[in-house]
């Protein structure tokens, strides 16, 4: 993994040259896409996100027989976080999508059957979303990302809102209850790179949702941009309502809209990605490949899933609600000083996602009839 040569069958598959430009010119660009920020040391980790992973899985395994599971599974982190930087430089070439077509196909074969069996994300773009939601102490690259994403074609463009839409809720709201104590200005002023995405998110999964027929809203995709569309609201209901004209092109579909916002409450019943909150997308993946290694046996979860209830996704309900508190418990083990108090930077709680879940509702603007 270090040298980024691979041997196999007698063939040797040097990456080192591929790699170490990309990289180069990615984190020129303001992201690191293959290195975590290490918050107490105030620096960029010398190893790369998947050597820093097996090292803490092989530590944590002492004498334990080598599995061919467990190999199979770094080895499969590895690869998803060389696509996932692949995946930031296709607009290096001359047609960016077709670029994206043929990262999916290569995502295709690392979850595929020949593969570890374990699902990391459900599509292409999200991998746009994983490969930067670090911390990252010039912000630059945020803003030249999204202006090239905003260029991408309308498709394309849904699915990256609708995957930004989903984790932006659940990021920005474990920002509110913990990382800024329920202060809203504070929270704003501290992620100004995270509320343009937030932003264009909206209107593009809004968009999508006025572009459709009420069948079509009604039908599992539906309510599944409509689901992202209310996870987005929890994030900071009254800044997305005041941006540009959103209010606006909102509340028409309101009467329609709101009855699925009100049956989307969280419910001790059923998975619910509105009771879900974390500080970053890409700690959701590293601690379920840890948790898979350790159980020497793949989740069928992928994290795109994890930012979806009953209409989407492609994994059973309560695995997902499975993975979501085993990784709660394993935050809970190592928490991080918040605002001068320890706490797990992965949550998975009902009631909290209720509480969210009745503000955001409270806060939409008034309806309009429906037209006759």
């Amino acid at each position: 993994m270090r040298s980024h040569v691979w041997t196999a069958q007698g063939h040797s598959v040097p990456l080192t040259t591929g790699i170490a430009a990309a990289d180069g010119t990615t984190r020129r660009e303001g992201f690191h896409a293959l290195n975590d920020w290490d918050g107490i040391a105030d620096h960029v980790n010398k190893e790369i996100i998947p050597v820093d992973v097996l090292d803490f899985v092989r530590a944590a395994r002492r004498d334990a027989p080598t599995s061919p599971v467990v190999l199979g599974l770094l080895i499969d982190y590895y690869f998803f976080h060389i696509i996932s930087l692949m995946a930031l430089r296709i607009w290096d070439e001359e047609d960016p999508a077709a670029a994206l077509d043929t990262i999916a196909r290569l995502l295709d074969l690392l979850q595929g059957p020949d593969g570890s069996g374990q699902p990391f994300v459900h599509d292409a773009e999200t991998l746009i979303l994983i490969a930067t939601s670090h911390y990252e102490p010039r912000e630059q690259g945020y803003t030249l990302l999204l202006e090239r994403v905003r260029l991408l074609p309308e498709p394309v463009r849904l699915a990256v809102a609708l995957g930004h839409a989903a984790s932006m809720g659940a990021h920005l709201r474990f920002g509110f209850l913990a990382t800024y104590g329920r202060q809203t200005t504070e929270m704003r002023d501290d992620n100004v790179a995270d509320y343009p995405w937030l932003h264009w998110a909206m209107s593009e999964v809004l968009k999508a949702l006025t572009d459709m027929t009420s069948a079509e809203r009604a039908s599992p995709w539906g309510r599944q941009l409509t689901e992202a569309l209310l996870g987005g609201l929890t994030a900071d209901t009254a800044a997305v309502l005041a941006h540009g004209d959103f209010a606006d092109r909102l509340r028409p579909l309101l009467p329609e809209l709101r009855p699925t916002f009100e049956a989307l409450v969280p419910t001790t019943a059923t998975y619910s990605p509105l009771a879900w909150f974390f500080n970053f997308s890409h700690n959701v993946l590293k601690g379920t490949i840890i948790d898979a290694c350790f159980r020497e046996e793949a989740w069928t979860v992928s994290y795109s899933d994890l930012l979806t209830g009953a209409h989407g996704g492609d994994s059973p309900l309560p695995s997902r609600e499975a993975l979501a508190r085993t990784l709660m418990e394993y935050a809970r083990r190592s928490p991080q000083r918040i605002r001068g108090e320890l706490l797990p930077v992965i949550v998975y709680d009902v009631e909290a996602g209720r509480a969210c879940h009745a503000a955001a509702l409270a806060a939409l603007p008034p309806t309009c009839p429906n037209p006759t």
